[in-house]
């Protein structure tokens, strides 16, 4: 090391290493200018191109706004031209009933006249307009006099008395007359002078930087600002014709009076006709001058560099050995990190005081709780205050606990160690693993064989008890029929109907016994989830309410299943039937569909008497009932449907707070 320290510090080598930290300097220099005069460039042509778009956006408003006013008014009048020409098929039009409708909607004058000029109805009074000249009804009302046409938009006229100019329609009535009707135009041509292209171009251009607008077409300027005299012409430019035939933004540099310009251009299409083409210079005295500052701050800067890359050069050699350490370092301590954050075990990290300093991805998914949250906290807190770990004793231990996280219960396997840190402080690292989801298998595979074994006990003591009952049954009918008793009679055929009775009683338990034992085949079919709810509400909706218990159902997910629809049917129908059995009065039933990862999840709880905890652990199993009349297959019957469809089934209860079933199936089967 301390032989390439000397070389590199040769006068020689510094030279050399000085030269090339100047090449790059200046290559720096000339790539930020060449970089910045391009950004500038492009921030002008994306602004000149935004200001074109606003243009040609406005113009259309402009041409759609004027357009679409004259139409309104036209409509208006044709509408009531077609109303008063009703009115005088039925010989219900006046001079009164015109002034009202004018009045009404605002019309200026309506005048029903005959082919030949004569005023026969108005809303006006006056003597001297008693008549319209025939030269005004030959030469505007002719096509309609003719027959060729219903009705004419004469549009926009000189008021023929009076001042100013009228919009003007006519249309023809019932027996050779016209119906003519005006309203003044002053808005419409107001609205035209204020919106203009002429005025929209000289807008614009009072802006500052804006050098100049313009609309021009290949014959002649349409419209500008005030200090445009003349342009070249389209036919003559190439650039000015290539924008035209393109129909696309272009922008050159170019002289205006000569003065530098950026110019844009855009053709105006207005449907689907060139207008023209918008032509808008900008000034160029702002980007010269910012290229000017960039050419003096890049030359500032390159000093800086230059001299800061001499000095750093320096420094470089002293700390080289300092950056090599860090970084291997940070490699360590990221690598260490990055090995917390991926394992599937939370990991949490305590302080001397059992208060929390950090804790991994895993342990913030298992506990919902964020590390801004919980730090500096008791580590209680994540166990639901559980003090059953002792952190008094030095050695490694490991324990499994139960706990509430959440208002969940979970099974969790706890290691913990200690270690000192850099201050020679005591801390403690607590693995935990979640071992709940495995607690729960566990159970369902015991809950299957439990049920598998009882079912075959079932089906074999079924058919040696059967074959017994059967033939009781019929020597008692066989009695019934060719015995008769000579005394007490009545007390006999009682007996017997009550045997033949007890007889069938058992027989039907053995039935369902036998049903439990040898269960018909899964039928998987595909059906939408809420097909099976909605028969599920008409089932309980009604029968629940009548017995005061609410039954609210929460689908947060639809789909296609692929399930045994009959199976779960009858599944879903024992958890409710078990629900309502348990709920005395004025309580609820809940059922929530949600899906998780592929799975459905269906939490159904209620607001019954609840269950025991030594009876907890018992109703999954076949003959177990609490209830006066229960057979104690039900829930068997539910447990057993639910592994069929590859699904897990858990329950948790308080007594006097209720029951709540945790149910979790695969979508697809």
């Amino acid at each position: 090391m301390k032989y390439l320290l000397n070389k590199f510090i040769q006068p020689r080598s510094l030279l050399l290493i000085f030269t090339v930290v100047a090449l790059l300097i200046a290559l720096f220099a000339y790539n930020e200018v060449k970089q910045s005069k391009a950004e500038l460039l492009e921030l002008m042509i994306n602004q000149s191109h935004s200001l074109l778009e606003t243009v040609l956006v406005s113009s259309e408003q402009v041409l759609q706004t004027s357009s679409q006013i004259e139409k309104q008014t036209k409509l208006r009048l044709i509408n009531n031209a077609n109303t008063i020409k009703t009115l005088l098929s039925t010989n219900r039009i006046n001079n009164s009933v015109l002034k009202k409708i004018a009045n009404e909607n605002k019309i200026l004058r309506i005048n029903i006249v005959s082919y030949k000029g004569k005023l026969l109805y108005t809303n006006f009074s006056r003597i001297s307009d008693q008549n319209i000249s025939p030269e005004f009804v030959k030469d505007n009302l002719s096509e309609i006099i003719n027959g060729q046409r219903e009705q004419l938009i004469l549009g926009i006229r000189k008021a023929r008395v009076g001042e100013g100019y009228r919009y003007i329609v006519a249309v023809a009535g019932q027996n050779k007359t016209i119906i003519v009707l005006n309203v003044d135009a002053a808005p419409i041509l107001e609205l035209r002078r204020n919106m203009g292209f002429g005025v929209l171009l000289r807008r614009l251009a009072n802006n500052k930087g804006v050098v100049f607008t313009a609309l021009q077409n290949e014959n002649t300027i349409i419209a500008a600002s005030s200090n445009v005299d003349s342009l070249d012409d389209i036919k003559d430019s190439p650039f000015l014709q290539k924008a035209i035939s393109d129909s696309t933004f272009e922008w050159r540099i170019t002289e205006f009076k000569s003065r530098d310009v950026f110019e844009a251009v855009h053709p105006f299409t207005y449907n689907q006709r060139i207008v023209g083409l918008f032509r808008i210079g900008l000034d160029l005295e702002a980007f010269n001058k910012i290229e000017e500052s960039i050419y003096k701050r890049v030359v500032i800067i390159s000093i800086i560099f230059f001299l800061l890359g001499s000095l750093l050069l320096v420094l470089v050699f002293v700390y080289q050995n300092l950056d090599l350490v860090k970084r291997q370092f940070s490699s360590v301590e990221t690598f260490s990190k990055k090995l917390v954050q991926s394992v599937n075990d939370a990991i949490i990290v305590l302080n001397d005081k059992l208060k929390i300093k950090q804790i991994n991805n895993a342990g913030e998914k298992l506990f919902d709780k964020r590390i801004n949250e919980i730090e500096n906290k008791e580590f209680g807190i994540l166990l639901g205050n559980n003090d059953s770990i002792d952190f008094e004793n030095d050695e490694s231990m490991m324990e499994q606990i139960d706990c509430t996280i959440n208002g969940a219960k979970k099974n969790l396997l706890i290691s913990r160690n200690h270690f000192f840190d850099e201050n020679n402080g005591k801390n403690f690292v607590v693995v935990i693993k979640d071992l709940t989801e495995m607690k729960e298998l566990e159970e369902q595979v015991t809950r299957k064989e439990q049920l598998l074994a009882m079912g075959e006990l079932a089906s074999g003591v079924a058919h040696e008890i059967r074959n017994p009952l059967n033939t009781i049954a019929t020597i008692i009918q066989q009695l019934n029929k060719d015995f008769k008793p000579v005394s007490e009679s009545d007390e006999y055929y009682s007996l017997t109907k009550l045997v033949h009775k007890e007889v069938q009683r058992i027989n039907n338990s053995i039935k369902n016994f036998l049903n439990f034992a040898r269960p018909e085949p899964v039928k998987f079919s595909v059906f939408t989830l809420s097909e099976l709810i909605n028969e599920i509400k008409h089932l309980y909706q009604n029968h629940l309410s009548n017995k005061d218990i609410s039954f609210n159902i929460n689908q947060e997910w639809d789909g296609e299943v692929n399930w045994d629809k009959d199976k779960i049917k009858q599944a879903f129908i024992n958890l409710i039937k078990n629900s309502e059995d348990s709920i005395e009065e004025n309580g609820k039933i809940e059922m929530i569909l949600s899906n998780v990862k592929g799975n459905i999840l269906i939490t159904l709880s209620d607001s019954g008497k609840g269950i025991s905890k030594e009876n907890l652990a018992k109703i999954f199993n076949l003959y177990f009932t609490s209830k006066p009349e229960g057979s104690g297959i039900g829930l068997s019957i539910v447990q057993r449907i639910i592994t069929e469809h590859n699904g897990i089934i858990s329950v948790g209860s308080e007594l006097n707070i209720g029951t709540t079933f945790n149910i979790k199936i695969p979508v697809n089967n």
